[in-house]
């Protein structure tokens, strides 16, 4: 028996590979396939099954394209009702992988299709869960994003999550491995743990939603509670994966056709692409092209991605690092992003050379905007999460949270200089990006971040730990 989780940090998301005896088994594959095509290859195995937990709404799985190049059967739970050629599996039903069998448990309240497998070995004992989005580790799935759909509110929802928690799930022993879809940084859960794998026993002890002595009424109340409204590309996503996509192939095959400086340029002005550019955030400060938009790579970029650009079928143009261009593309393709109509040759550089219009950023370190908090007139925006800003602050900043800046452009001084800063700097030149492409010029960014103004040793709010708020 072999198993292999297969994470992707950028999406905190979990893929696994499962194969014995020759037969190998996919749950929740990514966009780009050939990964798991490879690894089956290495064991001399046959993909026989794709398994989805649900319709994933927070990234684009590959199941169509995995089963259209090996032959395998995608395998969705009960209330699933997609458009291509899927099995539909019954609650309880079992499906063999070699030696070993995976049952499926209908869990609905993340979705009503949610279904976790549970995978058995060759003597018939429970080893572990493949949970999707119902479990997490130290968490559970939000229950608010399948309510349109089902046309039942997120109580509801949450009711039927507690109800296949404790009837599938918690009554199976303490040491089944959880294999969950997601881990800390995903906007599926509310609070998740680091880690990426956990015994079912200590998720049993520590995991809030497990409580024993919990009743719907509080799990429901609890899982409810603090939710944030989930990020716009998510219902687009649910449908492509629904639906069918693109082959990833065709997405690359467009998206990396290089463009000359003056073709980049009569697209950009001819278009409605967004021109996206995805280098560090120190290289973008120092110059960019007039109104595009940074994402960088290092940092969590295809959900901000998603939640800033939001449709899916926005065209893009792309300027990237030498030899990144189809890196980045294939990361938008992931979130669905898959109109990328080619990217900048010779990057940046190459249009700098050409002597075409720049701009930049203002940027101060943080030691500098000591002087300048003596102004008690100051505007300051902190466009860090809201319970980041909850848990420590300037106290003369504002808390404009990057995910819904567009609902905050009137807050913003249309003459009067403005400092911006977020936890350190990756999000605070995303912010300044979107500001100057809608001509907001007069901000200055504080580099760094909230961890430099506190090593400069600027006073802030007393901490207040978010457990606790």
């Amino acid at each position: 028996m072999n198993i292999e989780q297969i994470y992707t940090g950028c999406l905190a998301q979990g893929a696994y590979y499962i194969e014995s005896q020759g037969e190998a088994a996919i749950i929740d594959p990514l966009r780009e396939v050939s990964p798991y095509i490879k690894r089956a290859a290495r064991d001399k195995a046959k993909i026989k099954y794709i398994f989805e937990t649900h319709f994933h709404a927070d990234f684009v799985s590959g199941h169509v394209t995995l089963a259209k190049e090996t032959g395998a059967t995608i395998i969705y739970g009960p209330n699933a009702d997609p458009t291509f050629d899927a099995l539909i599996a019954k609650d309880g039903q079992e499906f063999t992988v070699g030696a070993l069998t995976i049952k499926v448990l209908h869990t609905p309240g993340h979705t009503m299709e949610s279904t976790t497998y549970l995978l058995r070995d060759a003597s018939g004992k429970d080893k572990a869960i493949f949970s999707g989005d119902t479990l997490f580790l130290g968490d559970v799935g939000r229950p608010d994003l399948a309510q349109k759909a089902a046309h039942l509110t997120q109580e509801q929802l949450a009711g039927m999550l507690f109800d296949s928690l404790r009837t599938k799930i918690m009554p199976l022993a303490d040491d089944v491995i959880v294999y969950p879809a997601h881990g800390a940084g995903s906007a599926c859960g509310k609070n998740m743990m680091k880690e990426t794998v956990d015994t079912l026993g200590n998720q049993k002890k520590m995991n809030y939603a497990l409580r024993q002595d919990m009743t719907k009424e509080e799990f429901i109340a609890e899982v409810t509670e603090g939710l944030l409204p989930p990020p716009k590309y998510f219902p687009l996503n649910v449908k492509m994966n629904k639906e069918g996509y693109e082959d990833i192939k065709d997405v690359l095959k467009r998206g990396t056709k290089a463009l000359t400086p003056d073709e980049f340029e009569v697209l950009a002005n001819e278009t409605e692409a967004i021109v996206l550019d995805v280098r560090s955030e120190e290289e973008f400060v120092k110059g960019h092209i007039p109104r595009s938009i940074f994402i960088g790579l290092k940092g969590d970029f295809a959900p901000w991605v998603g939640a800033l650009i939001a449709d899916v079928k926005q065209t893009i143009l792309l300027v990237a690092p030498k030899g990144q261009e189809e890196e980045a593309i294939t990361r938008l393709s992931r979130v669905g992003f898959d109109h990328t109509i080619g990217y900048l040759k010779g990057g940046f550089n190459s249009w700098k050379k050409l002597g075409k219009e720049t701009d930049s950023i203002t940027s101060i370190h943080a030691e500098k905007l000591t002087k300048e908090l003596s102004d008690k007139e100051l505007a300051l925006f902190d466009v860090r999460k809201e319970s980041e800003y909850s848990a420590e602050h300037l106290p003369q900043a504002n808390n404009t949270p990057l995910d819904v800046i567009n609902e905050h452009l009137a807050s913003f001084p249309d003459k009067k200089t403005f400092y911006v800063h977020c936890a350190g700097g990756y999000r605070s030149v995303i912010a300044a990006s979107i500001l100057k492409s809608r001509g907001i010029h007069n901000l200055v960014d504080v580099a760094g971040g909230f961890s430099a103004i506190k090593l400069a040793g600027i006073k802030t709010t007393d901490y207040v730990c978010p457990s606790t708020l």
